[in-house]
């Protein structure tokens, strides 16, 4: 049974070996991004990895979706995305999801944003707003160990740098009030300084994986550390290139774009568990998606080197398309989780779309593709 479970890895590792052998056309990443962007729109509703009930429309989940919705609503050709995800708001009165100081709640604060900035309308971000107001004011004062009371109130666990920051940043940007950059980088860098492992350039998921090993290697969660990639990148937009917390946020980049850069598996996929290649030979696409995300979008701000970071964004984009069902649904998504674990092709999740879509965005600039 185990000869052939691996003879079947085998196959399907090789099958994606000759995908990516093909070039990148920018128009080809424009059709498989809307035939994502449709089926998960489509099943927005339904779930496909084995949960009984589907996510909140405000939860995380969907909004890690409606950040890479919001990429491509800006590259079609007609406004129905945009519309789509305005009726989310509206339906909700734009307002954060439940828990005031939880990142997770806060990321739907994104796309609020990104619609403000089309719309000019004040009411898309005016509870955003008040909330992160009243955060800064009445500051977390919890300590960043995982079983301390009201843990999760500040950035203790690096999926939180994805979720909460680029809205501090975005809301500094539009109101150019310095206030909001000063108290997120005073969190960012707390979280760092306690995730952040230098020796390997990579974040903890949180304190319980620091003194953990997983088959005599560290434990560095994929779609953890792709949380941190993109979120980097998404923060860094919103800044001014020659601002001192920009440079402070492009050193965390690049040392982390250096070390991913090595951890690319020869399928173009990254393992779940970072150093752990060969103990988790299955593809997994979230992660792999956000670190296709970083590099393109490194290469087309002239930050990373194009001839040493570009085979990887295409062996690693023509890997993701090989994940994508004719009908559109992105397999080999790793459910909700914190740490290594397993994927598979029929499985599939909101935010998995999200960072494909994020990273088709950047490719498809990368490859020439024109932005109207």
């Amino acid at each position: 049974m185990k000869v052939l479970r691996l003879l079947l890895i085998v196959a399907v590792l090789a099958n994606v070996g000759t995908v990516q052998a093909q070039d990148v056309q920018p128009e080809e990443v424009k059709q498989v991004m809307k035939k994502v962007a449709d089926w998960q729109i489509a099943h927005f509703r339904d779930t496909f990895s084995g949960r009984k009930n589907p996510h909140h429309p405000l939860d995380w989940t969907n909004g890690a979706f409606y950040v890479g919705l919001t990429k491509w609503a800006g590259m079609a050709d007609d406004d129905r995305y945009y519309n789509w995800l305005k009726n989310i708001g509206t339906e909700y009165e734009w307002e954060l999801f439940k828990r005031i100081y939880h990142a997770d709640d806060h990321i739907v604060g994104q796309m609020y944003i990104d619609l403000y900035r089309k719309y000019n309308d004040e009411n898309m971000i005016k509870p955003t707003i008040d909330q992160f107001d009243f955060i800064m004011y009445h500051p977390a004062q919890t300590k960043f160990e995982w079983k301390s009371p009201f843990h999760q109130s500040r950035w203790n666990w690096c999926d939180a740098l994805f979720m909460s920051p680029p809205v501090w940043a975005k809301i500094y940007n539009i109101t150019g009030e310095q206030k909001y950059l000063d108290f997120m980088m005073t969190e960012f860098k707390a979280s760092t300084d306690f995730l952040f492992d230098k020796n390997e350039s990579l974040y903890y998921r949180d304190e319980r994986y620091m003194s953990k090993v997983d088959n005599g290697t560290k434990v560095f969660w994929s779609r953890g550390n792709g949380w941190v990639f993109a979120g980097l990148v998404n923060v860094m937009n919103e800044l001014n290139p020659e601002s001192k917390e920009y440079k402070y946020f492009l050193k965390i980049y690049k040392a982390m774009a250096e070390r991913l850069l090595q951890l690319q598996t020869p399928q173009g996929h990254w393992a779940m568990s970072l150093l752990g290649q060969e103990f988790y030979p299955t593809p997994e696409t979230s992660g792999s998606s956000f670190y296709i995300y970083g590099f393109a979008w490194g290469i087309n701000n002239g930050i990373l080197d194009k001839s040493t970071y570009g085979p990887a964004v295409e062996k690693g984009w023509n890997a993701m398309v090989g994940y994508v069902t004719d009908e559109g649904m992105l397999g080999y998504v790793q459910p909700i989780g914190a740490a290594p674990g397993n994927a598979s092709p029929d499985k599939t999740e909101v935010y998995g779309a999200g960072a494909f879509l994020s990273a088709g965005a950047e490719v498809f600039k990368l490859y020439g593709g024109k932005v109207e």
